[in-house]
This record gives C-alpha cells, sequence and structure tokens, in this order.
C-alpha cells in the first residue's frame, strides 16, 4: 500500500551536513508513523528518528539526539532528515520507513530501499 523512496545519501567530511528526503505514495500518509532507521554490517537495524502521523511527536537515538532533526510535510507525503555535525560513525545506509503505530523499533515497519551515507574521517 505503501512505497517509499529516499534521496539524499552521499560521501561528505567529519562536520558536514547531509538532508535525506523520502517522498512516500497513497493517499494515507499522514496516518502513519514515519522514521529513519540504520544499518552498519554486523549491527542491528538502530533507531535514528522517528515522527507521529501528525508531526506533534518525535524520538531520537540517543547518538543523533541534538544534531539530527525529523520533519515531515502531508501535504507533500515527505519526510526528511536533516543530519548535522556528521561524525564518521553516522556511516551507515539509512533506511526510510512507515509503521501504524508510533515506535522505535524497528520491526513491522515498511521500508525504502536504503541510501548509503558516508562519513570520512
Amino acid at each position: 500500500q505503501v512505497q517509499l523512496v529516499e534521496s539524499g545519501g552521499g560521501l561528505v567530511e567529519v562536520g558536514d551536513s547531509l538532508k535525506l528526503s523520502c517522498i512516500a505514495s497513497g493517499r494515507t500518509f499522514r496516518s502513519y508513523s514515519m522514521g529513519w532507521f540504520r544499518q552498519t554490517p554486523g549491527k542491528e537495524r538502530e533507531l535514528v528518528a522517528v515522527i507521529s502521523g501528525s508531526g506533534s511527536m518525535t524520538r531520537y537515538g540517543d547518538s543523533v539526539k541534538g544534531r539530527f532533526t525529523i520533519s515531515r510535510d502531508n501535504a507533500k507525503n515527505t519526510v526528511t532528515l536533516q543530519m548535522n555535525s556528521l561524525k564518521p560513525e553516522d556511516t551507515a545506509v539509512y533506511y526510510c520507513a512507515a509503521n501504524h503505530f508510533f515506535t522505535t523499533l524497528p520491526e513491522n515497519a515498511y521500508w525504502g530501499q536504503g541510501t548509503q551515507v558516508t562519513v570520512s574521517s
């Protein structure tokens, strides 16, 4: 029912900024909690940020709190992740996620294809 397409990944240097975008199909976008999760080889997919359907509630992973900001535009069916002060440990594949519930867990989500973010040191 929902398809997610991500863009904005790339290769940056320590301290740089990136903005990731995700556009979702469907007429019921506002009913989904949206989020960004990331994964590196050998690690579980971990929370970056989630946002409720209305945008009124957000949660961030401890490692990105204060540096990343999630937002959504329900009129445009888009979710954005503004990433500032990037560190090498932010290097990962970043996945856009949609969930029927507001949750910080990756289980039961619909996923985008992922976009690679590489922060060089």
